[in-house]
């Protein structure tokens, strides 16, 4: 059998391709939100709704509490649908997790037209050579993204049909997570009412909300800071080079200010979001803030330094685990792009300068772009993978190859069940 991602993926294009609306679903370990948006008739998606709400059954982006999972998908999924004004049955849906791996493999065929002129064929089959790699049983693919195509020894090629040669050649970047996240995360969305069309990598889909075409092209790394993980991608010429996901996030600051400041966890990611900086030497002294004591009780103060000082030793600690994995990533370029922050805990006051003196790069605060309509309501890191998720489903609608365009809706989604089916 075909993998499943290879297949569903073209399935996901297709009922976009049928369609002008979008939905992004990013199951994080914080937060759950939902994006709706509409593909205008410029091409520019408008944001037309979204739903967010605490998660609550997601533990360093594995699911870890199915019924609660489900109540959150639902509840992002209704509040985007009172908000937008539309159903929302299915979408493209972020991933994470410490069991995602990576690797670049190469993909080589012979052009099968007699003429030698290169068709989608062609690209199809190199692309299928590429995915032949040795998997544990328990593992598979979700992403294999092309670097670059090879014609008769000419590289650098970004689009090969049309042209002639005899031989074809594909590096790719290929994706691998365990067959129990995905079979769990896939399990919660249909258990909410909600059909994958594909799933993203969250550091992808950030990437494609942040970043601007010269740095991708150029070199640069997209650190996506959320509550359980951080997830690394670098790019160059355009496209996705390394990926890694380490298992550390915002959630182990506020765990340390609940710890330091003998207060509640709910009140210390208050704390952290609101009064929280990473640089105690630029933070007042003088400031006082009110801190809640376990068991509410009473309340005591504390300074903003103090509580810079708690938070400091942790987000040192992330960029020096981020730095260790760039060093190792095995990536030769020097990166002129430099890092992009986003995530929630980049709007941590001071991150930017603190990493960019670790990580030794330019450093800036990653905000998502491209959309149009309720960009204003979601122009916050928080919402990157969830706005990427649209701008990576609008990409992939202008990918239908002519061929696929004559498959029936009704065989389309028979299929992806089918293929559902079998991962359970």
């Amino acid at each position: 059998m075909l993998n499943f991602y290879y297949e569903s993926n073209r399935v996901g294009v297709q009922r976009l391709a049928r369609g002008n609306t979008l939905v992004g679903l990013d199951v994080g370990s914080s937060k759950v939100a939902v994006i709706v948006g509409e593909m205008g008739l410029d091409g520019q998606i408008q944001v037309v709704g979204f739903g967010s709400v605490y998660s609550a059954g997601i533990r360093k982006g594995n699911v870890v509490d199915i019924e609660n999972t489900v109540r959150a998908i639902e509840a992002a999924i209704e509040k985007a649908e009172q908000m937008s004004g539309r159903p929302i049955d299915g979408g493209y849906v972020s991933i994470t997790g410490t069991s995602i791996s990576s690797l670049n493999n190469r993909g080589v065929v012979a052009v099968a037209n007699p003429e030698q002129e290169i068709v989608p064929e062609d690209v199809e089959r190199v692309l299928q050579a590429a995915r032949v790699i040795a998997l544990p049983h328990d593992r598979r693919i979700i992403h294999v993204i092309p670097r670059q195509y090879i014609v008769d020894g000419n590289d650098s090629i970004l689009d090969p049909v049309g042209m002639m040669g005899s031989r074809l050649e594909v590096e790719t970047h290929i994706v691998t997570i365990t067959n129990a996240a995905v079979v769990n995360l896939l399990k919660c969305c249909e258990k909410a009412g909600f059909h994958p069309q594909e799933l993203v990598l969250n550091a992808y889909a950030s990437g494609e909300a942040v970043l601007f075409p010269a740095e991708k092209e150029l070199g640069v790394v997209v650190v996506d800071i959320g509550g359980g993980t951080t997830d690394i991608a670098i790019f160059e010429q355009g496209t996705l080079w390394y990926t890694s996901v380490l298992p550390v996030g915002g959630d182990y600051i506020t765990s340390d200010l609940a710890v330091g400041l003998r207060t509640p966890l709910t009140q210390a990611e208050i704390i952290k979001k609101e009064f929280g900086g990473t640089l105690p030497e630029n933070t007042s002294d003088s400031e006082m803030v009110e801190v809640p004591s376990v068991g509410g009780r009473d309340t005591f103060r504390v300074s903003r330094k103090m509580i810079a000082s708690i938070i400091e030793p942790r987000v040192q600690e992330i960029l020096g685990l981020i730095k260790n994995k760039l060093d190792s990533s095995g990536y030769q370029g020097v990166l002129p792009g430099g890092v992009v922050l986003t995530g929630g805990t980049a709007l941590t006051e001071g991150i930017a300068e603190l990493a960019a003196k670790i990580l030794q790069k330019p450093v800036r605060i990653g905000y998502p772009e491209g959309v149009g309509g309720l960009a204003d309501v979601i122009h916050s890191p928080v919402y990157a993978t969830g706005v990427g998720l649209l701008l990576y489903g609008a990409k992939r609608s202008q990918d239908v190859s002519d061929h696929d365009e004559g498959l029936s809706l009704k065989g389309v989604v028979g299929k992806v069940r089918k293929w559902i089916q079998d991962l359970f």
